[in-house]
């Protein structure tokens, strides 16, 4: 079976414009949970531009799974291990973009990440690295010990229809591909939306589907249960 993780940062966005208290990233999170949502994930960034740190608070005591996405800072490994959300996805961050742009690049830096890594296992959190589906990214998963990686699906879901994005989906699956044979759990996510999801059902041994962005708008037209039912619908031809 192919569990949807829905990211909620997006609600969060909403509020923030305002800076009001609506709506609520913990609402929308017990929608989707009603709807069939395994899971809730959100990105509590350096600086806060949406989800804020009261937000994963209350997820953490109220959603069944959160998967908190974060930089692998010693700040956030600090309040992931006291709030020990069920799992942390580690993921580049930079001031500047506008959503992640990429995976993280290990090489190099694996020293570091097995110490933080190790730190959130430690506190019974499941580790997922988000990746580029590049064979010596995951390799470098595997050496840092991490359970999951997660493959960054968005230079997938940035091609057009046609020749370039199918020479990207054969990345991803060549990919899935090998870290399954690695001993590595599989996730993908970024960019997944209603049209090119028929394309990422092809990707073999997945776990999870983190969706946020194409969700959240899709509920401003037509309610966030409704939002998340139609995902699942369309997960239900995964095999």
């Amino acid at each position: 079976m192919l569990n949807l993780g829905v990211n909620i940062d997006h609600v969060a966005t909403i509020r923030e414009v305002r800076k009001v208290s609506y709506p609520s990233p913990l609402a929308a999170a017990l929608v989707c949970e009603k709807a069939g949502a395994w899971g809730i994930t959100a990105h509590l960034r350096e600086d806060r531009r949406h989800i804020q740190d009261a937000d994963i608070s209350q997820l953490v005591k109220n959603v069944k799974r959160l998967n908190m996405e974060m930089a692998a800072t010693d700040e956030m490994v600090r309040i992931a291990s006291e709030i020990k959300p069920h799992s942390c996805c580690l993921v580049p961050e930079k001031r500047e973009e506008l959503t992640t742009e990429g995976g993280l690049d290990l090489l190099g830096v694996e020293a570091d990440l097995l110490s933080k890594v190790k730190i959130l296992q430690d506190n019974d959190i499941i580790v997922s690295l988000f990746v580029d589906p590049e064979k010596a990214q995951l390799d470098a998963a595997a050496r840092i010990g991490a359970e999951y990686i997660e493959l960054h699906t968005g230079s997938y879901a940035n091609v057009p229809a046609g020749e370039g994005r199918e020479l990207e989906l054969e990345r991803l699956i060549e990919a899935a591909k090998y870290g399954d044979s690695i001993g590595l759990k599989v996730n993908a996510g970024h960019g997944i939306d209603y049209n090119n999801i028929k394309g990422i059902l092809r990707i073999p041994y997945l776990n999870e589907l983190n969706i946020g962005h194409s969700i959240v708008a899709r509920a401003v037209i037509c309610g966030m249960e409704l939002a998340v039912l139609e995902m699942l619908e369309l997960m239900k031809e995964y095999n």
